[in-house]
């Protein structure tokens, strides 16, 4: 019943905590001494805030409603022409917040939930068992030692040591441009040009800090693209900026300074192939149902357009996080994990495949002219302007099945759920992560029988038929996952009580006591 997970960014921290709420023994190795403050992914998405609300991380200034909207200007591919919405129930549509900072606070919920972090320790070795995984290290100070546990989770970015050791199978395609980002104090901050700007050999996005260090990040299309790994120094960054600008952007005192591409990297599976002994190769034929797992960078790399690649990955830490608690525990099959690869990594795919296409609007040649032409007119379509929005923000996300309620797999909206006990919201309902089964206060065909069989993995609530805000729910029965989508539903018609529990136990596991009830594992007690 032990997780360790590798890499203690956001997405490997938020993991720890999801894991940690299902009472599993998790432990995160990291190879920062201490949390970098670098100018990295800072733009949290609508769905990203909506998951961060169900866990209590983030928390509405008031109460909002489903039926009252909030909207906030994006770009796509460097042109202003989207607008994503939410509910104000919801919280905002975008919340901008330091990297550093999320980590700083993930780290603080996880090890408050009785996960345990060291930093400090580089990966070195990787031996894949049938009944666990042994993972090497090395420490800051020389020293080695090695951890065992039932499951890795590689969250250990883009140039991730797990996926390499572990033989993950991958689809890669070139880049199309040359990026490079920096921190730098502009001579004329009045003058540069703010945000997005266009010019003939590509693309530049300033924040401009007129007291202090500025953000500038160029996309430079013009061949042979610089050496990855080559350190970026001041005149580089100059000459490129003024190069893709066509005009001066005189800066000094280079505080930070990387590399970025539209290079694209999706795993072709999110479990290991197989048994590894830390050479890189699988033994089973690739299968993808090793005990060892990706996330976020991980498993999905791309060009930083629309921010999404740090929202992708803690989407994939809450889909995970439920899933492999219960596997873990015992509670679930095996099985259950393979949903999360089949769910998450279409999701990574259209991600790569739209920042490819914002690639193609950013490319200067006057060939792409007739692009940029179509597809602001394609823009002008309110349903194609709201779907792309939906897209990156994460809204558009659904884990359907074939043969299943139309509601089956979709996001459950933040109703205030009228209730015997009093107004309850979906958020607080899931603020523990509990899988969550919401009756009509009218439903007779659901026995409580049925709903004893699950009695530490379930539940269940019943509702009135309208929310506090007067609106028909328009289902008669749901089961709502901990990240927050419905596993299941009955809409117009009363629920089947025998598929009802043959949908308990394809998410929970077998009806009956969990292996290991929550709330009584005693955490801390298998690392050493």
């Amino acid at each position: 019943m032990s997780v360790l997970v590798v890499g203690g960014g956001p997405v490997g921290l938020l993991l720890a905590g999801e894991l940690a709420l299902q009472n599993v023994d998790t432990l995160v190795v990291e190879r920062d001494e201490r949390v970098r403050d670098s100018p990295r992914a800072g733009t949290l998405h609508a769905r990203s805030v909506q998951s961060l609300l169900r866990r209590g991380i983030l928390r509405l200034p008031r109460p909002g409603r489903l039926d009252l909207w909030q909207r906030s200007g994006f770009h796509f591919g460097g042109l202003p022409l989207l607008t994503i919405s939410t509910p104000t129930a919801e919280g905002p549509p975008l919340h901008n917040q330091p990297q550093s900072s999320l980590e700083a606070a993930f780290e603080g919920r996880a090890r408050a939930l009785g996960a345990e972090v060291r930093r400090g320790l580089r990966v070195t070795g990787l031996t894949e068992r049938p009944d666990g995984v042994t993972v090497g290290f090395t420490a800051t100070d020389g020293s080695t030692g090695t951890v065992t546990a039932d499951y890795v989770v590689g969250c250990d970015g883009a140039r991730s040591t797990v996926r390499e050791l572990a033989g993950f199978p991958v689809t890669t395609t070139p880049p199309s441009f040359s990026g490079v980002i920096g921190l730098v104090r502009l001579l004329d901050p009045a003058d540069a040009p703010g945000g997005w700007a266009r010019g003939p050999h590509g693309s530049t996005l300033i924040n401009v800090n007129p007291r202090g260090f500025s953000r500038v990040l160029t996309h430079d299309f013009e061949r042979p693209f610089p050496d990855r790994s080559r350190p970026v120094t001041l005149a580089e960054l100059r000459s490129t900026a003024e190069r893709v600008l066509g005009r001066e952007l005189p800066m000094r005192e280079l505080a930070y300074g990387s590399r970025f591409s539209d290079f694209t990297r999706v795993a072709d599976v999110y479990r290991s192939p197989g048994l590894v002994d830390g050479t890189g190769g699988g033994t089973d034929g690739g299968t993808g149902h090793g005990r060892v797992l990706l996330a976020g960078d991980a498993a999905h790399v791309h060009a930083p357009l629309g921010g999404q690649g740090l929202n992708t990955g803690l989407q994939d830490a809450f889909n995970l996080g439920w899933k492999l608690g219960l596997v873990a525990r015992g509670d679930a099959p095996d099985e259950l994990l393979d949903s999360y690869g089949r769910e998450r990594r279409p999701v990574a795919q259209a991600v790569a495949a739209n920042t490819r296409a914002q690639a193609a609007l950013m490319d200067p040649r006057p060939e792409q002219e007739p692009l940029r032409a179509y597809f602001a007119r394609l823009m002008d379509v309110p349903e194609a302007r709201a779907a792309t929005a939906d897209e990156i923000s994460g809204q558009s996300v659904r884990y359907a099945r074939p043969g299943t309620d139309p509601l089956t797999g979709t996001f459950l909206p933040n109703h205030t759920f009228l209730t015997a006990e009093g107004p309850v919201s979906t958020a607080e309902l899931l603020s523990d992560a509990t899988p969550l089964l919401l009756l009509a206060e009218d439903v007779t065909t659901v026995p409580n029988e049925l709903l004893a069989d699950w009695p530490d993995r379930l539940r269940t609530v019943r509702v009135a038929p309208t929310d506090a805000e007067g609106a028909a729910l328009g289902w008669r029965a749901v089961l709502c996952r901990p990240d927050g989508y419905l596993a299941w539903a009955a809409g117009a018609l009363e629920p089947d009580p025998a598929e009802l529990a043959g949908e308990l136990a394809r998410w929970l596991g077998p009806a009956g006591p969990g292996a290991v009830p929550r709330g009584q594992l005693p955490l801390g007690g298998v690392f050493k």
